[in-house]
């Protein structure tokens, strides 16, 4: 591609296409023009990009002319709709919904791991879950020094992975709460402030729900690990922004704490935090606003034979979302 890009981000005005617009001017990437798209109703309102207001257009099958890379976060049922029409129109897509992530002609990308897959695209490159690519960026690196066979996972998920109401409904919350008022519900089916819900997507029949199965799925075609098996438990938490997990692998060879800190270490977009001493350990609200995940509380697993017990930490609205997404979108310029 040439050395200057046509950009459009569809979904422009929500969480984390607003991430994607501050991401693609943190890392100053080359752009020669700039397109926001949004729904009708949002078409019209103005984003600040470098210091200029640019207008949000209505997302249309006609927005993507020129266009040399797409970056979609307006959920899957628009990425759906919308995608083969940038694609006709000779864009790149990158999606960050659920739509195209199983379609075995589509890449599925965490560029720190994978990168090399981006080049095998035929006009669309899938964004891993959130939950997901935090969690491989700690795994990926203890899989090349050992050999990860499965993993026992709970994550802790920020309010935030439900959207902008997903925040609103727990800062409410707390604030009828405190005020002695009688607690509304309108984003989950229970109360969030002051609580936990093991429920995080729609439930299945085999008693997982999506977003549990996609850390098995996901991370199998992004590590090209086709027995990898993972049995996760997905909970909400009152927590703004970040998202934690606790993991204990099982992996094929002999493990040592020494060495799967330096594979940590070594590994680009994940910190080592770990000095339980000093109780120095990865929080939502240290990692929260940066690109780097990061882990600690590494230690042998006491269940498993060549196990690893740990805790990681990442921003899903950056490394989650957005900062992968532009990641990936810098893998294409290089083609």
């Amino acid at each position: 591609m040439s050395n200057e890009l046509h950009v459009a981000i569809a979904g422009a005005t929500g969480a984390v296409g607003i991430e994607m617009l501050k991401t693609l001017e943190n890392r100053n990437f080359p752009l020669s023009k700039l397109s926001l798209l949004a729904s009708k109703r949002s078409a019209g309102k103005t984003q600040t990009f470098k210091g200029e207001k640019i207008t949000v257009q209505e997302l249309t099958r006609d927005s993507f002319k020129g266009v040399d890379i797409a970056l979609f976060s307006a959920g899957g049922g628009t990425s759906k709709e919308y995608a083969e029409f940038a694609v006709g129109a000779g864009s790149v897509v990158v999606d960050n919904s659920s739509a195209f992530r199983s379609d075995d002609e589509v890449p599925l990308v965490v560029p720190e791991i994978n990168a090399v897959d981006v080049a095998s695209h035929k006009g669309i490159i899938a964004n891993p879950n959130c939950s997901t690519i935090v969690t491989i960026m700690a795994l990926y690196p203890l899989h090349c020094a050992f050999g990860v066979k499965r993993i026992f996972a709970s994550t802790y998920q920020a309010v935030s992975g439900s959207g902008a109401m997903g925040i609103v409904e727990l800062e409410r919350q707390v604030d009828e709460i405190t005020a002695g008022k009688q607690v509304s519900k309108m984003v989950y089916p229970h109360q969030i402030a002051f609580n936990v819900l093991p429920h995080v997507d729609e439930f299945l029949e085999s008693g997982y729900t999506k977003e549990e199965m996609k850390m098995e799925n996901e991370a199998r075609k992004i590590m090209s690990l086709p027995d990898f098996k993972a049995s996760v438990t997905c909970v909400r938490v009152p927590v703004l922004r970040a998202h934690s997990i606790a993991v204990c692998a099982e992996f094929e060879r002999p493990v040592s704490i020494s060495n799967a800190k330096n594979a940590i270490e070594s590994a680009p977009g994940i910190d080592l935090n770990d000095d339980v001493a000093n109780n120095n350990y990865p929080l939502p609200l240290g990692v929260a606003g940066s690109d780097n995940c990061q882990v600690g509380r590494i230690r042998q697993d006491c269940a498993f034979d060549n196990g690893l017990s740990f805790w990681v930490v990442g921003d899903q609205l950056l490394k989650g979302a957005a900062l992968n997404a532009v990641q990936i979108a810098e893998e294409v310029a290089k083609l």
